[in-house]
């Protein structure tokens, strides 16, 4: 089956960026866009693994002992950038406690033979992938993708969208099915984070 480890975010936030959504989609109707329920902030992809290693991977994260942290949702971006777009994300911050839970997913999983990741973490929900995905070559010979220019166009002028914050309180273990409609997303276990001691 295809993992990944993610924070989920609590429906408040959801419907604020459901709402959001609804008010942008029209102008980058070429593009394929995540739909509100599957929204997660991502620590870790793990790839295909049998039932019997994610199992084990199951025991790793169960291992981990990190503190809750706030976690803030404001602003939005692009990958790889502005000029190219492929992706639409929108930003997440929750500081260095974020950062280094990810950092502990990704050393934990390591020992489990899981390659570690290759680029800096980014924390960030992905809202709508332009054409062929977030890391594939245009068929077109590598011009610009225009899918998203009217949306970008848009978000100019308006002021950088806020959707609250939330306590993040524990991490999962996700299953990921493709299918022609789009990822499913299943909750395979839950892990903890520790309360902050007042």
């Amino acid at each position: 089956m295809r993992l990944f480890v993610a924070i989920d975010i609590d429906d408040n936030i959801r419907s604020r960026i459901a709402r959001f959504l609804d008010g942008v989609r029209e102008f980058a109707p070429d593009v394929r866009w995540v739909r509100p329920e599957s929204l997660h902030v991502t620590l870790k992809f793990i790839g295909e693994k049998s039932d019997d290693e994610t199992a084990t991977v199951k025991r790793a994260l169960a291992t981990i002992a990190a503190d809750s942290f706030e976690l803030g949702f404001r602003g939005y971006g692009f990958f790889p950038g502005a000029r190219a777009p492929r992706v639409f994300w929108l930003g997440s911050e929750g500081g260095s406690k974020l950062t280094s839970l990810a950092a502990t997913v990704d050393e934990t999983l390591a020992q489990l033979g899981i390659p570690k990741e290759e680029h800096t973490f980014n924390a960030h929900l992905t809202l709508a992938r332009g054409g062929g995905g977030s890391g594939s070559r245009r068929r077109n010979g590598g011009g610009r993708d225009h899918s998203f220019q009217r949306l970008q166009e848009k978000l100019a002028a308006l002021a950088a969208p806020e959707f609250g914050t939330m306590t993040a309180r524990e991490f999962f273990l996700y299953q990921s099915k493709l299918s022609p409609s789009g990822s499913k997303y299943t909750k395979l276990a839950r892990f903890g984070l520790r309360s902050e001691a007042k």
